[in-house]
């Protein structure tokens, strides 16, 4: 089987790895290669550099579901290990590249290094295509509203609460997955019900309060919703994170037991209300102004297909 190999870590498949995707899979159907990407876990940062390891957007799952949703047929997970990372990088290019994947083309971006201390980069590529038998391609970055698209712009958004702009470098909506889990049990008797979920991200957006979508992860059902994420200090001091989603729409059935919370946009932050009365007359105006925002919505992905 020889390939086309896209290379990258991929945290977040945001639109500059779509590209890169893209521009694998169209030099596979050209050449009729399979298309391939490689990818590392964990990321090799955390094994070279720990301290300056960064969070990651996605899970290896995660990240796995949106790989394979581009196209890609084939996706080699490379156990990043303190052998791996001493590999020179000609050993790295025979060794895995040409060995194990049987690259007759590599796709990678313009800042792609590779090897012992990084000492491979884009033009060491191209030399040691030539000498083991594969193409190369370097793919340009992407650019939204002049700033480069890239994971550590989306992970400062998100952390900021910009989950908007998020979106739009993503090019999907930024999303947390995990258990449903008990919470106090507050909201269902003094303001109003929600699903509680479970913290495993390690990226989490603002403290504050969100427009967001939420589905099922286990079934096809996905309800409209408002998100705090937060430490409920309306009714006391709180050390631990919350994730508290209130569904605009009627759950019909039992309560799922894992969902995915879809960030779309900010609607404020938390704050402390005098009284959970007063707290659940904000949430029914963040309600409504989640449903203008839904109702927006739905007008302008209708006004786009027609």
């Amino acid at each position: 089987m020889n390939t086309a190999v896209t290379i990258g870590n991929v945290d977040g498949a945001d639109r500059g790895h779509k590209r890169l995707i893209h521009r694998g899979l169209v030099f596979a159907r050209e050449h009729d290669l399979t298309p391939a990407l490689l990818t590392f876990d964990p990321h090799p940062s955390r094994i070279v550099a720990p301290a300056r390891a960064p969070r990651l957007l996605t899970t290896l799952e995660q990240r796995t579901k949106l790989i394979h949703a581009a196209g890609i047929e084939h996706i080699e997970v490379l156990p990043f290990t303190a052998e791996t990372a001493k590999l020179t990088a000609e050993q790295f290019v025979k060794q895995i590249v040409v060995e194990k994947l049987a690259a007759r083309a590599v796709v990678v971006g313009h800042n792609f290094r590779f090897g012992h201390r990084a000492a491979g980069d884009v033009h060491m590529l191209c030399e040691l295509g030539r000498k083991y038998g594969f193409q190369t391609e370097v793919v340009d970055p992407v650019a939204w509203r002049r700033l480069i698209i890239s994971s550590s712009e989306i992970r400062a958004r998100v952390q900021a609460g910009d989950v908007s702009r998020a979106c739009r470098m993503l090019g999907r909506a930024y999303a947390l997955e995990g258990q449903v889990v008990h919470g106090h049990g507050i909201g269902s008797k003094m303001t109003v019900p929600t699903l509680n979920l479970g913290i495993t991200a390690e990226v989490l957006p603002a403290v504050g309060v969100y427009v967001t979508q939420t589905r099922h992860l286990s079934g096809a059902a996905q309800w409209r919703s408002v998100t705090n994420v937060g430490y409920r200090p309306t009714f006391g001091s709180d050390d631990r994170l919350g994730i508290e989603t209130f569904l605009l729409d009627p759950l019909e059935g039992p309560s799922p037991g894992a969902i995915g919370v879809e960030f779309l946009k900010r609607i404020r932050d938390e704050r402390k209300f005098e009284s959970p009365e007063a707290l659940k007359a904000q949430i029914l105006r963040d309600v409504t102004q989640a449903q203008a925002y839904f109702r927006r919505r739905k007008t302008w992905l209708v006004g786009r297909r027609s």
